[in-house]
């Protein structure tokens, strides 16, 4: 009978909705949710996004920054978990840096698309911007155009900010030689080119 009941309360939680979930592996849980972050996260963050206290997250993120160094043995691996700003992420390792900008050149379009154009002038002419900042210029979402410029070694991350994290951007001589120019000083005035000279820009040249 004691089974019975036992059986009847888990499908009627089930059917509900209200089954209760298995607890996630806490480094597995760092990895999925790393692996498509866009800014550093903080601990704090990350333990309340897998329920965790930030004690145990801590030891698992040091866990895991061991296991991609190839301490103890283990395999180094070719990207690196990085405090940035007082939050964690994944980075290529330095090493490693002309590899992934040459592979990203290689696969990338020729022709930079009508929005990473617009991106990329918001960066050069209001840098060091955030990318939330760019997003505000622009009202559209930037993650994937910034993806592809940092792919394309037009842009590079200048700092992130002490207090938010958030990655500041900046253009890199690559665009300069892409553009023919020796510095950003040459870049055409913008603020005659927009409607009211302003829209964001209204500081810029």
């Amino acid at each position: 009978m004691a089974t019975d009941a036992t059986e009847t309360a888990t499908e009627t939680a089930t059917e509900a909705g209200t089954e209760t979930s298995a607890p996630v592996d806490v480094e597995r849980g760092l990895e999925a949710i790393l692996m498509i972050a866009d800014e550093p996260q903080s601990l704090v963050r990350l333990a309340t996004a897998l329920e965790r206290p930030v004690a145990e997250v801590r030891a698992a993120i040091d866990r895991l920054v061991a296991d991609y160094d190839g301490v103890a043995g283990t395999v180094r691996r070719g990207f690196e978990l990085r405090e940035v700003g007082g939050g964690w992420r994944f980075y290529v390792r330095g090493e490693f840096d002309s590899v992934v900008r040459d592979f990203s050149l290689a696969q990338s379009p020729t022709r930079l698309t009508q929005a990473a154009l617009e991106t990329l002038a918001v960066i050069a002419y209001k840098q060091p911007i955030s990318r939330g900042a760019i997003a505000s210029i622009r009202a559209v979402n930037v993650d994937s155009v910034v993806r592809t410029l940092l792919g394309r070694g037009l842009v590079t991350e200048a700092f992130a900010d002490p207090e938010t994290g958030a990655i500041h951007y900046a253009t890199t001589d690559l665009l300069l030689t892409q553009l023919g120019i020796n510095s950003l000083d040459e870049l055409p005035h913008i603020s005659p080119l927009l409607a009211d000279g302003s829209n964001g820009f209204d500081d810029a040249r």
